[in-house]
């Protein structure tokens, strides 16, 4: 989040990664019902929704990029990029 707390996050920010935990994990599930490995029956929602992952993906990459924190720069954007380009492949493949 940016690096902005040392130590321990306040309670709001906690909270927020809390929805960040959920909102990862249903994108997983999109990423893996796309490519065939859970959740068959989310194939056809997974077809187009695969391509709103790549776009956040991509937001989250440059996002990592540009902050000032150094060590999301250094740990998080290729974390992110990683993302994004097997995301890329399972919806292109």
């Amino acid at each position: 989040m940016g690096g902005k707390f040392p130590g321990k996050l306040p309670p709001p920010m906690r909270f927020a990664a809390v929805i960040q935990m959920f909102v990862l994990g249903f994108i997983g599930s999109i990423v893996l019902s796309k490519a065939g490995l859970w959740l068959p029956e989310w194939s056809d929602f997974s077809g187009t929704a695969v391509w709103f992952v790549i776009a956040f993906c991509t937001l989250s990459t440059f996002l990592n990029i540009i902050t000032t924190s150094v060590w999301e720069r250094r740990i998080w954007a290729p974390v992110a990029m990683l993302l994004l380009v097997t995301s890329l492949i399972v919806a292109v493949f």
